[in-house]
């Protein structure tokens, strides 16, 4: 099983906060794939579970809020015996630009609250989404910033990127990070398709219609007049004249 955890504060009041980025995304995964069950409380979490790529998954979002998330990432990586290398966490990162991504393993809190309090519950070593949401220029402005709300302007890159997370969260499971990165970086600078699966590059060949060979065909070859060479023809001439007009 993989735990996919998002981040956030919960209750209405925080909902659209940058800092609850991390529970948009859990949320898009949720909405874009049918297979998971509806939510329900557990390991003080909102939890539902279901399957991507063929993979059993548990989603959560702590209702700990966040500076304790790391209470209920625990439980549940306890109850299911799993390891840190199972643990994905997707949060706000002050340090990209609306809409950056990175991924990576293990490292430091960055002084985001979550992500320490998962460390001192699971260790270090697991994954983490990073979602870029910008930084407010000063240190003393982070705090009504990460929970203030996104600004209307920012769902130009926003929604596109959260849509895409949903739709290609398979490729968490996969371990196909580089190609989820690019698909959402794509998504948000509106160059490319951020569709799940199937999408080719280049220019594809034409199949042939049923029935038809793609194999160009040699013109028939001509047939000799008889008439015209050969000793049939010379009696021919003999018998019937030279045809020629006077």
């Amino acid at each position: 099983m993989l735990v996919i955890v998002g981040l956030g504060n919960p209750g209405t009041k925080y909902e659209h906060n940058r800092h609850n980025i991390g529970f948009m995304a859990i949320d898009a995964v949720h909405r874009r794939n049918p297979s998971f069950s509806p939510w329900r409380k557990r390991f003080q979490a909102e939890t539902a579970e279901g399957t991507l790529a063929g993979e059993k998954v548990m989603l959560v979002k702590p209702m700990t809020y966040m500076n304790e998330s790391g209470q209920a990432v625990g439980a549940a990586m306890r109850f299911f015996k799993l390891s840190p290398a199972d643990i994905t966490v997707l949060y706000d990162e002050l340090d990209l630009v609306p809409g950056k991504v990175r991924i990576k393993v293990g490292g430091g809190s960055g002084g985001h609250n979550g992500i320490k309090s998962i460390g001192a519950h699971v260790g270090k070593d697991y994954r983490r989404v990073r979602l870029g949401i910008g930084h407010p220029g000063s240190k003393e402005r982070v705090t009504g910033y990460v929970l203030g709300d996104f600004a209307k302007a920012d769902h130009d890159w926003l929604d596109p990127l959260l849509d895409t997370v949903g739709e290609n969260a398979d490729l968490l499971v996969k371990g196909n990070d580089g190609e989820f990165v690019n698909r959402l970086h794509a998504a948000v600078s509106g160059t490319g398709d951020s569709g799940s699966e199937g999408h080719s590059q280049g220019r594809q060949n034409k199949r042939p219609a049923p029935g038809k060979s793609h194999i160009r065909q040699a013109p028939p070859a001509p047939k000799p007049d008889i008439f015209k060479e050969g000793p049939l023809a010379a009696m021919l001439k003999g018998l019937l004249g030279s045809g020629d007009k006077n």
